[in-house]
């Protein structure tokens, strides 16, 4: 699904990338890839951050209304399920749509969605599903198989539409509806991905007048009556930057749910979102750092919760870009092709400081890409884990034939080319200008030359697609399935080219091992859990000896939320999970006020709309220039 990062999410990258020369068009997981999160401290100085708080605050005031408020510090990217790649997107998807099947609150197992039920042939070749009776877009057309079959074909038979969804198609031959409640899909080979497709069904009597060239910069954005879909709730209103309402769908197959509307807003940083909730202007405070969530702590009304997630952080390292034909792009520096290279770094990166002093103690150090929250499917290097070790890195080196010359730095065998790497970092996150902080120190101690260089998240997204760096901080989120995470290290996810222009995939170090590649299609045929998840884990160690990462840790979701508000909320997994940005949509459906809750004491008094209202309308006029150089999604690393 998508990466979040910082604690982040990148999902991949998304079209809005685009770039002369290399047009980038990163994609990623489900995504829950990357979390990106909003630039806006300009904007914040000036106040335009509070704008948004109208939107809570106004409708909080009504009292037959009830409205949950969702801070978040990272704005989507696009409307567009075709386009958007951070994992706030995601959220928002996720709740406007539905999928044939979802992942389970308690345990990630598969639970029916639109699909009531489905059946299998005994062969495995042939899967039919069953979709529910009487369900509506929200303007009103009837939702049918049809439009399932649209969905997939639409990507099946598509190029830009693969970029976030072609690894859930890959093994599927053909979708037919047979009627207006059956879908019929046949595979070339039994696979268990089939309880897994996390592709959101889309209106197909929408959709059809979006033609593959207009879906490039289609977006999506609500008209009159919203984003048609068929979610517990629906898109009304979008402002960049500020904030995304939605309304509920009281006619929801699954049940209504017990709010009226979902509003999230926007926040330049984590310490006005942690004011905000505090204030009582939100509700909801979502991936918080660590600072701001120690600051909540024991805050009357508040709850704060350390949340299992499944994401991880990593430094990645140029394995040597190339098109997915193999030809050479970018400019990466030729020894990181050296997987003693890459291991000498993997030893000289202490991950217990990270954790302690970049998280303050809210993850784990990291290891292999699948997360320890998916016990069955986690690799664990044991006894051949890359430890911190200065001295075992410089013999790596000195073995290898890397001499220090007369400066202290390194050289390559042979030509004599001094070990410098640029290493990127992500402005908009402060745990990763700290992560590259302590890595360029640990690195010039085994004498190779870091030039940290801190970019925003879209220009780190244009550089990796093109290949021009040598290392970069950044991270994913990964969904409950293994494949899609598998496959952003597949030598068909490298780079392609089509129509003159270069288009990032999902592969953003460069690796390529046919080997992997053969376990990858393995693995994707597996229907025997136990027997695949020894494959994974064979392909997750195969990774962890080339290292093109070094994972630095898996971080915990930190969360808080008025409970004098709100209850109901739903975890997954349960227990221990995130209450929100999961694989579902299982507490925005149950949360509802205590019963001695009144909302219209939801958000505070009239006094302070009023000077809210007051506050904004003044910035609009001060911060307009602002706007138009506001960059369009970067992050705090926080998913």
């Amino acid at each position: 699904m998508i990466r979040r990062n910082e604690y982040g999410c990148r999902n991949g990258f998304g079209q809005g990338n685009s770039v002369v020369v290399v047009e980038v068009q990163m994609s990623g997981s489900l995504r829950f890839r990357r979390r990106w999160v909003v630039g806006l401290a300009g904007l914040a100085a000036l106040g335009l951050a509070l704008v948004p708080a109208t939107i809570g605050a106004s409708a909080a005031t009504t009292p037959s209304k009830i409205t949950f408020t969702v801070g978040i510090t990272q704005d989507i990217d696009s409307l567009n399920p075709f386009t958007g790649i951070v994992s706030s997107a995601y959220e928002i998807y996720q709740i406007n749509y539905d999928t044939l099947t979802n992942y389970s609150q308690k345990d990630f197992s598969p639970t029916p969605g639109l699909a009531k039920s489905w059946d299998t042939s005994a062969d495995g070749l042939t899967w039919t599903y069953h979709i529910r009776s009487g369900v509506k877009w929200s303007d009103g057309v009837p939702l049918t198989a049809n439009d399932v079959a649209y969905t997939f074909n639409r990507i099946i038979n598509g190029k830009y539409e693969q970029t976030n969804y072609g690894n859930y198609v890959a093994n599927i031959k053909s979708v037919v509806a047979t009627d207006d409640h059956t879908v019929v899909m046949k595979v070339d080979k039994p696979t268990p991905i089939m309880l897994h497709l996390y592709i959101y069904i889309l209106p197909e009597h929408v959709w059809k007048n979006i033609d593959e060239k207009k879906v490039h910069s289609y977006s999506n954005e609500p008209g009159p009556d919203g984003i048609v879909g068929s979610g517990p709730f629906q898109v009304t209103d979008y402002r960049k930057g500020q904030f995304i309402k939605l309304d509920t769908n009281k006619s929801y197959w699954a049940g209504a749910p017990h709010v009226d509307e979902l509003v999230f807003r926007v926040f330049s940083n984590e310490d006005a979102l942690a004011q905000a909730l505090k204030s009582g202007d939100i509700d909801f405070a979502d991936s918080l750092g660590a600072n701001a969530y120690n600051s909540m702590k024991n805050t009357p009304g508040i709850r704060t919760v350390p949340a299992q997630y499944s994401g991880f952080d990593e430094i990645a390292m140029n394995y040597g870009a190339a098109l997915d034909n193999g030809t050479p792009i970018g400019d990466g520096h030729p020894a990181l092709k050296d997987q003693r290279v890459r291991v000498a770094v993997a030893h000289a990166i202490d991950q217990k400081v990270l954790v302690q002093r970049v998280l303050q103690g809210y993850g784990t150090e990291g290891t292999s890409i699948i997360p320890p929250l998916y016990r069955s499917l986690h690799y664990d290097p044991g006894a051949s884990r890359y430890t911190f070790d200065l001295a075992e890195a410089n013999r790596e080196l000195d073995a290898a034939g890397y001499k220090k010359g007369s400066d202290g730095i390194r050289r390559m065998p042979g030509n004599g080319r001094p070990l410098d790497f640029r290493l990127f970092g992500r402005s908009d996150s402060a745990t990763s200008k700290k992560t590259v902080q302590y890595v360029t120190g640990w690195l010039k101690d085994i004498g190779i030359d870091v030039k940290p260089k801190i970019v925003s998240e879209d220009a780190l997204t244009e550089i990796i697609g093109k290949g021009t760096f040598d290392m970069f901080e950044w991270g994913w989120v990964v969904e409950p399935d293994p494949n899609y995470q598998l496959s952003t290290f597949t030598c068909a996810n490298r780079s392609y080219k089509d129509g003159g222009n270069i288009y990032a995939n999902l592969s953003d170090s460069f690796y390529c091992n046919k080997t992997y590649d053969t376990l990858f299609q393995k693995q994707t045929h597996q229907i025997d859990e136990g027997q695949r998840a020894q494959t994974v884990k064979q392909m997750e160690k195969m990774l962890y000896v080339a290292a093109p990462y070094v994972l630095t840790y898996y971080y915990d979701d930190l969360e808080a939320y008025r409970s004098d508000r709100f209850t109901g909320f739903k975890p997954q997994p349960d227990p221990g999970g995130s209450l929100l940005f999961q694989y579902g949509s299982y507490s925005y459906q149950h949360i509802h006020p205590p019963s001695k809750h009144k909302a219209s004491s939801d958000n505070g008094s009239n006094t302070g709309l009023i000077t809210t209202l007051s506050i904004a309308g003044a910035v609009v006029v001060l911060g307009g220039a602002f706007i138009a150089v506001r960059s369009r999604r970067s992050q705090d690393d926080v998913e």
